[in-house]
């Protein structure tokens, strides 16, 4: 008789592993992941626009090396310098915020 594997959620999994939401590993993580999204996101839009990093980062007014952070995992960059990328790649960008009061979304 075969045993049955458990098969987990990745819900499941990550509040196993990293915690649950709420907790501090857990908003790390999602943070880290966001940024990875985002630096993605404008490699892949970089790409299409057929940009290199040099020139991305001339039409930005930052160096070929912030223009590769960005994209490989956006640690240490400002909310204005990835608003100013997506900006030269012609990428429409909303960004909200949401408090337990109020939210502010700004297109």
């Amino acid at each position: 008789m075969k045993k049955k594997m458990k098969t987990y959620t990745l819900d499941e999994v990550i509040d196993k592993h990293i915690g649950k939401a709420g907790t501090a590993n857990r908003e790390r993580f999602e943070r880290e992941l966001h940024m990875d999204l985002v630096g993605e996101l404008i490699r892949e839009a970089r790409l299409r626009r057929k940009l290199t990093q040099a020139e991305l980062g001339k039409l930005v007014g930052v160096q070929k090396a912030q223009i590769s952070k960005l994209e490989n995992n956006g640690s240490n960059v400002t909310i204005d310098t990835i608003l100013r990328v997506f900006t030269a790649l012609k990428a429409k960008v909303n960004f909200s915020v949401e408090l337990s009061h109020k939210k502010i979304r700004l297109a």
